[in-house]
């Protein structure tokens, strides 16, 4: 080993309602916990639980495990906030030298861990990130939307978003500090990561379905998710505005020069055309407003300052 120092190693899990893959997760994060410690036996943990305004009995499986694993933490929200909010809590409370986050499903296998650390820890990495290279078990409209969404990012905008990146990754103290330096509202995670640079190393692996429960992304979160990730890291969309609006202008002026003409020669009745027009022109002014419409809300929500997140307790 390169240092003989102890050192803290975080592993933040957001939890919403999962009370059945709980107790899964840590029957195999604890197997692989043992097999990390003799491989790096100068590493100590600690099990930060974010409940994300669970209904269910995550809470309590959480405080079950606690009674028997001094490592184990908790952050508990006053409702549900999503899960960005809940990564941000869990960088925010975690204590360790490194930090990891992982989803409690077991989506995000433990068994990399030891590869993941060992990037940053002697590799020269500040980050060791996942990515699926297959999408196995997904329902097919959801991959293909999915993999549309990373294409189109990765052309609007400057922050380069992998493909099939999953929020599983391991970082330096410093990286974590610098993802906390960025207090925006909207957070889009995925983009943050990008945005704020530094040396990453990407593991592969194949879709794994979830352990137990369901998933909580529908199609229209995930939809949302990618409209905020969109309006988060780019601005070519009110640069389309411009554009598209300029060659609009431009087509219209052509056209009513090409009425006039018709109609001074009594070849055409331009009221149809005129009402045609007008409609098109008002859809097209409502879609256009709708996407300003939708940046204003987000400086909306940035200026009023609220917190990211609201703990009811934190152990």
């Amino acid at each position: 080993m390169e240092n003989s120092e102890m050192s803290l190693l975080s592993v933040i899990v957001p939890c919403w309602n999962e009370e059945e893959a709980i107790p899964f997760f840590y029957e195999e994060f604890s197997r692989v916990r043992k097999l990390f410690g003799e491989r790096f036996p100068n590493i100590s943990f600690e099990l930060l639980f974010v409940d994300d305004g669970s209904s269910d009995q995550s809470l309590k499986k959480i405080k079950e495990l606690k009674e028997k694993d001094s490592a184990v933490r908790y952050v508990t929200f006053s409702r549900n906030f999503g899960k960005d909010a809940a990564l941000f809590a869990g960088l925010d409370n975690a204590k360790g030298d490194y930090v990891v986050c992982m989803d409690a499903d077991l989506q995000d296998p433990p068994s990399l861990l030891p590869e993941m650390f060992e990037a940053v820890y002697s590799g020269g990495y500040d980050s060791a990130a996942t990515r699926r290279v297959t999408r196995k078990g997904e329902p097919p409209v959801r991959s293909f939307f999915a993999r549309l969404f990373y294409k189109l990012m990765n052309h609007i905008s400057t922050t380069e978003i992998v493909d099939g990146a999953r929020d599983y990754r391991i970082m330096t103290r410093q990286m974590v500090d610098a993802i906390l330096s960025m207090k925006e509202y909207n957070r889009f995670t995925k983009g943050i990561y990008g945005w704020i640079g530094f040396k990453t190393k990407w593991i592969e692996f194949e879709n794994v379905e979830r352990v137990a429960g369901e998933t909580k992304w529908s199609f229209w979160k995930l939809f949302r998710y990618a409209m905020e990730g969109i309006v988060d890291f780019s601005t070519v969309p009110l640069t389309l505005i411009l554009w598209i609006g300029g060659v609009f202008s431009l087509l219209s002026g052509i056209s009513l020069i090409a009425c006039l003409v018709l109609y001074v020669r009594e070849v055409l009745n331009s009221v149809p055309l005129i009402l045609s027009a007008i409609a098109f022109s008002f859809g097209l002014q409502l879609f256009f407003l709708g996407i300003v419409a939708h940046y204003l809300a987000n400086t909306y929500m940035e200026a009023k300052g609220r917190p990211l997140y609201i703990a009811k307790e934190i152990t």
